[in-house]
């Protein structure tokens, strides 16, 4: 560990596969100090990305997260948001515990972490937080109630972010549509996959290259939105 190896340092909360696994990976590729926080274990990452267990439900293990980053490789200048769950559940049968779990997650893991480590950006007066949120984002639709609320209330926390903010941190949220991934697998609840809904689908890849070309902009100029998806893709 090495605080002066790296001109950059950025976390990606739930990185250890999928999207957040292809982001850490760009980054890392590009010379920056990439560190995952996850509670779970994952797949390998390549380069020499660190591996953090942390839960962004826990308040206490966001804490020890931002404490442990700090000491040991410095003040983060990046924070990617990828940390979340799926369900699909009808509100009118669904269980509430679980619509509870999604919420804490999918919200509140990125609010903790906003509140962790944005105070020192602003207070240095450079910073970058991306939002990976969902082409579900205000798209009510049945049996997707509980994730498409996150998903929004994701967007009105990032564009709040960039309005508080301004002119020290950039505020990016990213959209990925049908992405072939574990998503729907690790769902909470629900029958649901890349085939079954036959509209093609992107690569985690695809979505790190959004990230990376957000982060990229001039100095003075912010991407605040982007939405990639399948061509064939109706919503």
């Amino acid at each position: 560990m090495n605080k002066s190896t790296y001109s950059k340092i950025a976390i990606v909360t739930g990185g250890s596969s999928g999207i957040g696994k292809a982001i850490a990976e760009k980054l890392n590729s590009q010379g920056i100090k990439v560190i995952v926080a996850d509670k779970a274990d994952g797949e390998k990452l390549a380069g020499d990305i660190e591996m953090r267990k942390c839960d962004v439900t826990s308040g206490e293990e966001i804490d020890e997260l931002y404490s442990w980053v700090t000491k040991n490789f410095g003040h983060p200048e990046y924070l990617i948001l990828n940390a979340g769950q799926g369900i699909q559940e009808k509100l009118t049968e669904g269980d509430p515990e679980k619509w509870k779990k999604v919420l804490d997650i999918n919200i509140m893991g990125a609010l903790r972490c906003i509140r962790a480590f944005t105070p020192h950006m602003i207070e240095n007066k450079r910073g970058n937080v991306v939002f990976i949120s969902s082409v579900s984002a205000n798209q009510p639709h049945p049996y997707g109630g509980i994730y498409a609320a996150s998903k929004t209330a994701l967007e009105v926390i990032a564009e709040t972010l960039r309005l508080e903010t301004i002119p020290y941190i950039n505020v990016t949220v990213v959209s990925p549509g049908i992405v072939d991934t574990a998503f729907y697998k690790h769902q909470i609840s629900g029958d649901n996959s890349v085939e079954k809904m036959g509209m093609g689908a992107i690569t985690s890849e695809e979505i790190a290259e959004d990230v990376w070309y957000a982060l990229n902009k001039k100095k003075g100029t912010s991407i605040n939105k982007i939405i990639t998806r399948p061509t064939l893709q109706d919503f």
